[in-house]
Formats: structure tokens, C-alpha cells, sequence
């Protein structure tokens, strides 16, 4: 290799000699290595250095800093509704969150789904129930990470049924009072995060319009593999719509036998089709169940 430059670099300067011009060398002369290092060394060495300077994300965070950041807490689920923080797979309802979670990872296979909005026409349909679980049965499965969030700013209530702190949350975040770290909770489970509401706001549609919940789902998104909002409910105030805004997919909670028809459909007008993924129904009655049984909907306590 070091015969060819030469020959090289000798036809150039007999070229510039012939013409009375200054040529600099095509080939620059290659960094000389250490011929006692085997080739193969040469090339781990290379690639150790350039994973290292590898970013993390676009976020610039890493999942070790937020480990470092978010203490674990004391967390006192409700046995009656939090379905998978205790020891049995069998409970009511369990199976039927597996199988929305298996739809939800065919959906991913044809479109971009991280960010899920969990939402309904009305209180007490039972989207925050929805929420919770589904967040618990996606960190299930084993490496699997979920971060959970309330967005109801106006009546929140997705710390009760975790038994976590309501507050610092997303309204102190959204207020700049703090960074994105300070309000993340965990609890026992493993790889479940959870971002409380924070404190009553009066403001709260201003609160969520202004920037900051987008550019905090961008900053965490690449720690996560599924983000899961719960919002407030949709006939009453336009809460829900604006963070629709910010995520990749909608799921509408449907209360059997509670919800009106009518209701729903003016709930599901309110976002384009391309973001509506489909309905949960919620609050069947039960049905017998073989030890085989696949169900589709949900049930919660009243």
C-alpha cells in the first residue's frame, strides 16, 4: 500500500514540475498503526470507540439518569381494581387486558404507536381504570418499560387506585415550577413509571396548550416503549382534544349499559378517524368462562 502512494505522489510532483504549479497530494498518507496490535484488536478498539460517543436519543437522556433521578416510592395499590400488582394472573378482567394489549402491538405493526390517549364521553366509564391497567400489563412483559400520566388537571384521581402521591405532577411541570424528572414516580412494579396530575389547576386547558407537554413526551419518549395518557372526559370540557394533539393513537372507554349512544358518538367526533383506534367496552356483564376463554371487553367495579 505504501509503494502505491509513493508512485502516486512521485506523478504528481512530476506533473506539477512539468507545468510550474503547486499540487497537493490527492492521498493524504494514512495514520501509521501500532504493527504490533493485530488487525483485529485495531477494529474492537474502533468500534468501543464509537459506540461510546453514540446519543442516547434526540433527548439526550439515558434510562440510568432517570433510574438516578426517580426514587422508588411507596406505592398501596387497590387490590379490587389494580389488577396485576398482586400475585395471581387469573383475576377478572386480567385476560381481557392481554388481549388488548396483543391488538395494540398488531396495530403497531402497520402505524407509529408509542403515545395512547385513554379517554371516554363521560366520568365514571372507566378510562383511568383502563389506563392504569393497561400500563400494568404492558410492563408484563419482561424488558418492557410504561410510563403512565394523568392529564386531568381538572379532577385528578389517577393516584388513588396506585396509591401514590398526587403531587409534584404534570401541572407543576407544565408551570415550570419543575423539570421533567421531579414529578416521575415508581413504584414496585418494575419498569412502571408514573406521572401524577400535581396540584388542581384552574387553567388547565391554557396549561396544556402551552408546548411544554409535547416537548416533555419528545424529551422521555425514547426511554419508553408505550407512554399512557389518561385524560379528563370529553362531553364535559375540551381538555382531552388538546392532548389528542400530542399522541400517536386514541382508545374511547365505553361504559355497558351506562354510557348514551349519543354521547359516545359526539365523544368520537371530536378526533380524526386516523387517530381513533377503537372502543373499550367496559362494565360487561360477566360471562362463564372456560379455562380457553378469550374475552374482548373489560369490567371494573361501578
Amino acid at each position: 500500500m505504501s509503494r502505491i502512494h509513493d508512485a502516486l505522489k512521485r506523478a504528481e510532483q512530476e506533473r506539477a514540475a512539468s507545468t510550474g504549479t503547486h499540487v497537493e497530494p490527492a492521498y493524504a498518507q494514512p495514520e501509521v498503526q501500532n504493527e504490533s496490535m493485530p488487525a483485529r484488536q485495531v477494529l474492537a478498539d474502533s468500534r468501543i470507540t464509537s459506540m461510546s460517543t453514540v446519543s442516547p436519543g434526540v433527548s439526550g437522556l439515558t434510562y440510568e439518569a432517570l433510574l438516578a433521578r426517580c426514587a422508588q416510592t411507596e406505592w398501596n395499590p387497590d387490590p379490587r381494581t389494580m389488577l396485576f400488582f398482586g400475585d395471581s394472573d387469573r383475576r377478572a378482567g386480567a385476560e381481557e387486558f392481554r388481549s388488548l394489549r396483543s391488538r395494540l402491538y398488531q396495530i403497531r405493526e402497520k402505524m407509529p404507536l408509542k403515545r395512547l390517549l385513554i379517554t371516554s364521553a363521560l366520568p365514571k366509564d372507566g378510562k383511568s381504570f383502563t389506563a392504569a391497567n393497561l400500563a400494568q400489563v404492558m410492563v408484563r412483559q419482561h424488558g418492557r418499560r410504561a410510563l403512565l400520566i394523568d392529564c386531568d388537571l381538572r379532577k385528578p384521581g389517577l393516584h388513588r387506585p396506585l396509591g401514590a402521591a398526587q403531587s409534584p405532577g404534570l401541572a407543576e411541570y407544565l408551570l415550570g415550577e419543575c423539570d421533567e424528572f421531579a414529578p416521575l414516580q415508581r413504584g414496585s412494579m418494575e419498569n412502571l413509571f408514573f406521572l401524577p396530575a400535581g396540584r388542581t389547576v384552574a387553567s388547565a386547558p391554557e396549561l396544556l396548550a402551552n408546548g411544554r407537554l409535547k416537548q416533555f413526551l419528545q424529551r422521555v419518549e425514547p426511554l419508553f416503549d408505550w407512554i399512557i395518557l389518561d385524560s379528563s372526559p370529553v362531553i364535559p370540557v375540551s381538555d382531552a382534544t388538546l392532548v389528542a394533539g400530542a399522541c400517536d393513537g386514541i382508545l374511547m372507554v365505553v361504559r355497558a349499559s351506562v354510557t348514551p349512544a349519543d354521547l359516545a358518538r359526539r365523544a368520537r367526533e371530536e378526533f380524526p378517524d386516523k387517530l381513533l383506534l377503537g372502543v373499550v367496552l367496559n362494565g360487561s356483564e360477566k360471562v362463564q368462562r372456560s379455562k380457553y376463554y378469550y374475552g374482548e371487553a373489560v369490567t371494573s367495579p361501578a
